[in-house]
């Protein structure tokens, strides 16, 4: 059975740091890509950043280029989104999900199976 887990959410500070996770089981993430989407309330779901099985590659939305990090973990079966210098319109609730093609998906259409979302809240 496929599944998602995220962690890693909470409340911080603006300019503090989060790293979220997404581990997931029922299969192995090296040969699949993982996207970390947000949503924020009463706006359509987003797409932050993607790595890519196929060649590591990465790919990051404009509004957190330089500040979010993606990263994966084989051994741990677990994919990382390293967050710095967050803002409060970084508020949302994100959600890791995997695309079966192992290429670099940007489109929420495009991946296949979704964790459950963990919330993070930017706020002083």
């Amino acid at each position: 059975q496929v599944q998602l887990v995220e962690s890693g959410g909470g409340l911080v500070q603006p300019g503090g740091s989060l790293r979220l996770s997404c581990a997931a089981s029922g299969f192995s993430l090296d040969y699949y890509s993982i996207g970390w989407f947000r949503q924020a309330p009463g706006k359509e779901r987003e797409g932050v950043s993607c790595i890519s099985s196929s060649d590591g590659s990465t790919y990051y939305a404009d509004s957190v280029k330089g500040r979010f990090t993606i990263s994966r973990d084989n051994a741990k079966n677990t994919v990382y989104l390293q967050m710095n210098s967050l803002k409060p319109e970084d508020t949302a609730v994100y959600y890791c999900a995997v695309s079966f093609s192992g290429f670099i998906r940007v489109g929420a259409d495009e991946y296949d199976y979704w964790g459950q979302g963990t919330q993070v809240t930017i706020s002083s």
